[in-house]
């Protein structure tokens, strides 16, 4: 007689989010890169399935987290950029990203686990520049700009605090009302200056440490605004298409990225100048997870410009849902 598989767990976004503190995820993440580069996760490119007229997409997610605790699952997503506030400051129903983490038992097969994809991706993500702000940035950085004013902004800065002793904020969105709201909010949310600016090149030319998390796909970040020593987590841009920086702010930066066949693969920010002829493979200095595993060198001078190019990885999401499942069992949540 065949044995029935145990129940499977459901989590929410609320309950994602309580069983996931961003100092926990960032640890998690950490681990999860130094995994990777060392050849035990398992992490195939993601595939995008398009509609006819480009607005949205259906994205899929596989792959295994290795290490202590396998985990082996995939995201399902949707990327819809128009689901975005109204003009008249009301939200619409639904947000950009959706979708679920399907997490199976890496030994004998059944699904254990859905959670909600929404908030794993926006913690995941910021983690991931925290752990290459981290490793990255100048110890002394304490001026932050955010290009972009969303869900990615408000993670960002949570988890750019935690790991530099951030004093100052900038913000700059292409809708100005959106700006102002944020810096509104983040300020009494985490009792810091947090600044609307007009334009990206202010928020940026005073700034130590640079995110751009925007939905653009033309440049909204010039190499000519970086100040020597800035470090710059690029977020925002994951088709070969699309890119927010221009060809001198990856030209005259230290390159590090999260997968290099990804990187190859799906990253504009590199593989639009690499068209032209700006630069060549050689300017990817590593993985993150390498540099974690002093396998390649980092920041080799307070001058240097370095730049993190994150297109998010399924072993990230893993490895947090993984987490987040194994503290739900043990609190009795979901």
């Amino acid at each position: 007689m065949t044995a029935q598989p145990p129940p499977v767990l459901l989590l929410s976004k609320p309950q994602v989010e309580s069983l996931l503190p961003m100092d926990e995820c960032i640890e998690t993440v950490a681990t999860a890169l130094s995994t990777l580069s060392r050849g035990e996760s398992v992490q195939p490119l993601r595939s995008a399935t398009w509609l006819p007229d480009r607005r949205g997409l259906l994205g899929t997610m596989p792959g295994m987290s290795g290490g202590d605790s396998p985990t082996l699952g995939i995201k399902i997503v949707t990327v819809f950029p128009g689901n975005h506030p109204s003009g008249n400051g009301e939200a619409t129903a639904l947000p950009s990203h959706q979708g679920v983490v399907l997490v199976f038992d890496a030994r004998r097969g059944n699904l254990t686990a859905i959670l909600d994809a929404e908030s794993i991706t926006a913690l995941r993500t910021a983690a991931a520049s925290a752990v290459a702000t981290r490793a990255l940035a100048r110890e002394d950085a304490t001026t932050l700009a955010l290009l972009g004013s969303g869900v990615q902004a408000n993670t960002h800065l949570e988890a750019i605090r935690l790991v530099r002793p951030i004093r100052r904020v900038q913000v700059w969105s292409r809708t100005a009302e959106h700006a102002r709201a944020f810096a509104q909010q983040a300020t009494e949310k985490w009792d810091l200056p947090v600044e609307a600016v007009p334009d990206p090149r202010t928020a940026v030319e005073e700034a130590d440490i640079v995110c751009t998390v925007t939905g653009a796909s033309e440049p909204v970040l010039r190499g000519a605004w970086l100040a020597p020593g800035t470090h710059v987590n690029a977020v925002g841009a994951c088709t070969p298409n699309a890119r927010e920086l221009d060809t001198e702010a990856v030209r005259k930066a230290r390159l590090y990225v999260d997968r290099r066949e990804s990187c190859h693969s799906e990253s504009g920010d590199f593989l639009i100048p690499k068209a032209e002829g700006a630069l060549s493979e050689d300017h990817i200095v590593g993985e993150v997870g390498e540099l974690l595993l002093g396998d390649v060198p980092g920041r080799g001078s307070p001058d240097e410009i370095t730049l993190f190019e994150s297109l998010g990885l399924a072993v990230e999401d893993l490895a947090a849902a993984d987490r987040v499942v194994r503290k739900a069992l043990d609190s009795g949540l979901g």
